[in-house]
């Protein structure tokens, strides 16, 4: 008789929307291990102070201090139920020392005022919640304030033909189904409505499970724009290619994409010792 395994048992009624959520779209350990390259590649040493904006669950804040008895992270979100949904989690994910080492601030992005840090993120593409060039400046600006000289910011963006069609994307997982809806594409405006949905084995769904109200934003905007705003050697980080033709994970310094039907790439701003 074959053994039966936990996700058998997953269904809508009994599954957590936020931890369906890391499963399917987070991997800290992959972004601590860039960032922790980006920075020693720009400054010649990793950082130690993280500001994690839009942090949500702040797994990535969790995996920074885990990384090292030396990081310390600040996570910022607006949102307060996600932060105590966070910090429930975080009795199993941290020690108590590694708890000391998180702070949280429930505060608006754009506003917020926190010690400088060695590397602030948005990642998730969360700073598209930003929908006109005057905001989203405004933003990168605040940004630029809130890191150290030589300080690092970096976010990541996502593209290709297939990001501005109105569409479905499901992705087998263990006892569950990602579903990407990109619901509704505005040419004129670039602004996108996308949901998240949870699709599971016995038949039930989890609809609409997260619901993003973006404008999808391109590269050569969004450099402009971290330029403007005040960043030097801004850099854009493209995924090779594996045997498959598919990604393979790893992210390099480019100035040449691929005209593919889907990418995600990254993208870094130093903020130079020289500027005020």
């Amino acid at each position: 008789m074959a053994r039966r395994t936990r996700s058998t048992f997953r269904t809508a009624r009994t599954s957590d929307r936020h931890e369906l959520y890391e499963l399917s779209v987070q991997s800290p350990e992959a972004e601590i291990d860039f960032i922790d390259r980006v920075c020693r590649k720009l400054n010649g040493r990793v950082a130690t102070l993280l500001r994690e904006d839009f942090c949500g669950t702040f797994a990535t804040s969790c995996e920074w201090v885990k990384r090292r008895r030396t990081n310390h992270a600040i996570g910022v979100d607006l949102d307060h139920k996600v932060l105590e949904w966070g910090l429930r989690r975080s009795a199993t994910r941290l020690s108590d020392a590694q708890r000391e080492r998180v702070e949280l601030v429930r505060d608006d992005v754009t506003t917020v005022k926190t010690e400088l840090v060695d590397v602030l993120v948005a990642f998730n593409f969360s700073y598209s919640v930003f929908k006109t060039r005057e905001a989203l400046l405004g933003y990168f600006k605040h940004v630029f304030r809130g890191v150290k000289p030589g300080g690092v910011f970096l976010l990541d963006a996502y593209g290709g033909s297939d990001s501005f069609k109105e569409l479905e994307e499901e992705r087998p997982l263990d006892g569950f189904v990602y579903v990407w809806d990109q619901h509704k594409y505005n040419p004129i405006t670039g602004e996108v409505l996308n949901h998240i949905h949870f699709r599971f084995p016995d038949g039930s769904e989890m609809k609409r499970a997260f619901t993003y109200d973006w404008r999808l934003w391109t590269l050569p905007e969004l450099r402009e724009l971290l330029t403007e705003a005040g960043f030097g050697d801004v850099t854009v980080y493209w995924e090779g290619t594996d045997c498959a033709g598919g990604g393979d994970g790893n992210f390099r310094p480019s100035l040449r994409g691929e005209a593919c039907e889907g990418w995600i790439a990254y993208l870094s701003g130093s903020k130079t010792r020289t500027k005020r």
